[in-house]
């Protein structure tokens, strides 16, 4: 994909970002084809949105890493998001309503990064990646359906724009060395005081870090890193739920904690 293909959708992308205003099918001639060309775009547009002050991405997201959300998505493969600060709370956040299209969250799994794992340093794997984590938490992913119809926009223009995105709640960091194993953690979402969905830490590729494995190598491959003290969300270990103002979410997950979000 041409650089003046990149620069055009990134320049769309961040635009109806920052005017939020529905994200709209690229034109033929900066679609990104492949996944490839949609991170390069990705790329592009978190360079724009922080120059015009949305904050510097902060972490990541993993989408599509369970079975349960590649079925709600018809999505068979992971897929990466930036999360910009501002968006990103601890413990507690409230989101507003009126500044998104259709608020939905999720239940997560997140780890920091104790330290950098750069696009030489692979291959990477599950099993030794258990030294890169700092620590880990429960978190809740805001996402935010702001497209006229997901469904038709392929998953590479979805990943263009950071997979849905629209923040994160982070709980209290668990140390790594009192974590134990992250795949026999259970995980609990409820709504207004309503359970709506469980999910295990297996669910997530089998073993969480696994995803953590996929995101740095993807990115290594196309010369990107991770940085320690970043932080990322591995994969929701329930469906999607959609939110209303008034809402509250509450998510727990065995031996990492809790976090919670409210919807105004």
């Amino acid at each position: 994909m041409k650089p003046i293909a990149i620069a055009e959708a990134a320049e769309r992308i961040a635009a109806d970002r920052i005017g939020r205003r529905q994200v709209r099918a690229l034109p033929p001639e900066c679609r990104p084809a492949n996944e490839a060309d949609a991170y390069r775009i990705q790329q592009a547009a978190h360079d724009l949105m922080t120059d015009r002050g949305q904050g510097p991405v902060t972490g990541h997201k993993i989408g599509c890493t369970t079975a349960v959300m590649q079925r709600f998505l018809d999505i068979a493969q992971p897929a990466a998001g930036g999360i910009f600060a501002p968006t990103c709370y601890r413990q507690s956040g409230t989101f507003t309503a009126a500044n998104h299209h259709r608020l939905g969250v999720e239940c997560e799994i997140a780890v920091t990064l104790a330290r950098d794992l750069g696009p030489g340093d692979g291959p990477f794997t599950a099993s030794g990646l258990a030294d890169a984590v700092a620590n880990a938490m429960a978190a809740i992913e805001l996402v935010d359906d702001r497209y006229d119809d997901y469904a038709t926009l392929g998953a590479p223009t979805l990943i263009a724009d950071d997979f849905f995105n629209a923040g994160a709640v982070l709980g209290e960091p668990i140390p790594a060395t009192a974590i134990g194993d992250l795949a026999s953690v259970q995980g609990v979402m409820r709504i207004n005081g309503e359970d709506v969905g469980t999910g295990t830490g297996a669910d997530i590729m089998g073993q969480p870090l696994a995803a953590l494995a996929w995101l740095a190598t993807f990115r290594a491959g196309l010369g990107l890193g991770l940085r320690a003290g970043e932080y990322i969300l591995l994969g929701s270990l329930v469906e999607t739920r959609w939110v209303s103002p008034g809402d509250r979410i509450d998510i727990a997950v065995s031996g990492l904690g809790t976090a919670q979000a409210i919807i105004a």
